[in-house]
């Protein structure tokens, strides 16, 4: 059982611990949920910063909904990274539920996100918690821009990218939970909105995003449809919204590309036992240990949309820095607000539509990891 507000699961992983580095920074104790107490212990004391003057315990859990939801019990908030979500994420949420808490997520798995939402939507709702994915960078920088974008009067289409810089190479500076998401959303469907109904990408989709941004387009691809066309399909503002995710690096991007192809051709009726080995082994092989913490001289990034209506036209643009330490500030941000009971939604919900687009934009602004811009076209 917790004796603190807020949970993070998965504490001994890259995410989870840049979690636990903002909530220090806000003196808000936590409780460090994972399976092996011990190894957290050491990678905390390595990798959080501030520990020492943090108030904290860590509960050991299995992965099942009674194991978690009795670590959970006596907390209001669950913070997890656990994934991939369409793996694992269920029995989190399940278990949140099962406990009395409001649940936070950093993914963008739209599978599993529909899949929630559709499953435990409801329920949540009924007992007056939040259910909200894919509090992280990737996609609520996105969300941000397409919330700043649906303030033009008019606006009811949503063209979102999400552009980001770091190492060169494949996988450099990637957690390998998130490569072990990329490369698992091969067996996933992907979708975009149209005409308020979520319609299949192409197969093997990919954009070529041209932005004042850069010098040269940058290759981009659907990324599993991202999170965004599922948080606006039943937004009476929106008609459509297509999202895509592109590195500066079009080598590295062109590679997952090329990836995706040959699991179609190669691998995709394989009994699921020999595609997990083939999994693994791509993640091993792109992201074979946790990368170091981010640079704010070398990790940037631009989230940008561009909204339309019959006659209006806007880009809303946000700039920032440091995906997966941002990540954290969000995180922190959405359960400051669940802890104070300031909650526009119960249910499922976005970050921005439970708390504000304008107040996850201020936070993150004050603390120097973005900036927004609109202008009109």
């Amino acid at each position: 059982m917790a004796k603190h507000p807020v949970v993070v699961y998965g504490a001994s992983g890259y995410t989870g611990m840049l979690i636990m580095d903002w909530l220090i920074d806000q003196d808000i104790p936590f409780t460090a949920v994972a399976r092996n107490a011990k190894r957290t212990q050491d990678m905390m004391a390595q990798r959080v910063v501030r520990l020492e003057s943090a108030n904290y315990e860590i509960i050991e859990a299995e992965h099942n909904v009674e194991s978690l939801a009795s670590a959970f019990r006596g907390a209001k908030v669950v913070c997890t990274t656990v994934g991939p979500f369409f793996d694992f994420g269920l029995v989190t949420v399940e278990a949140a539920l099962k406990a009395g808490c409001h649940y936070l997520d950093t993914t963008g798995e739209q599978h599993f996100i529909r899949q929630a939402r559709e499953q435990f939507g409801e329920l949540y709702r009924q007992a007056g918690l939040l259910l909200s994915p894919s509090n992280a960078y990737m996609y609520t920088f996105a969300e941000i821009a397409a919330e700043l974008a649906l303030e033009t009067p008019g606006v009811d289409a949503l063209e979102t990218a999400t552009l980001t810089r770091g190492p060169r190479g494949a996988g450099a500076g990637v957690s390998v939970g998130s490569t072990a998401t990329i490369f698992g959303g091969y067996r996933q469907e992907s979708c975009y909105l149209w005409e308020k109904k979520l319609v299949p990408h192409d197969k093997h989709a990919s954009f070529s995003v041209a932005s004042p941004d850069f010098l040269q387009p940058v290759f981009a691809l659907p990324w599993g449809g991202t999170s965004l066309p599922v948080h606006f399909e039943h937004d009476p503002r929106v008609r459509s919204c297509i999202s895509c995710v592109g590195f500066y690096d079009n080598n590295a991007m062109q590679m997952v590309h090329g990836l995706e192809q040959k699991w179609d051709a190669e691998y995709a009726n394989l009994p699921r036992e020999q595609q997990d080995a083939v999994l693994k082994q791509l993640v091993d092989s792109v992201t074979p240990s946790m990368p170091p913490r981010e640079r704010t001289s070398l990790h940037r990034t631009v989230d940008f949309a561009i909204g339309r209506g019959q006659l209006s036209a806007v880009r809303a643009t946000v700039h920032g820095i440091t995906p997966y330490i941002s990540t954290g500030a969000i995180q922190t941000a959405a359960a400051i607000k669940l802890l104070d009971g300031e909650t526009a939604k119960v249910g499922f919900a976005s970050g921005s539509k439970a708390f504000g687009h304008r107040y996850l934009l201020g936070f993150l602004e004050q603390r120097g990891l973005a900036r927004a811009t609109v202008a009109q076209l």
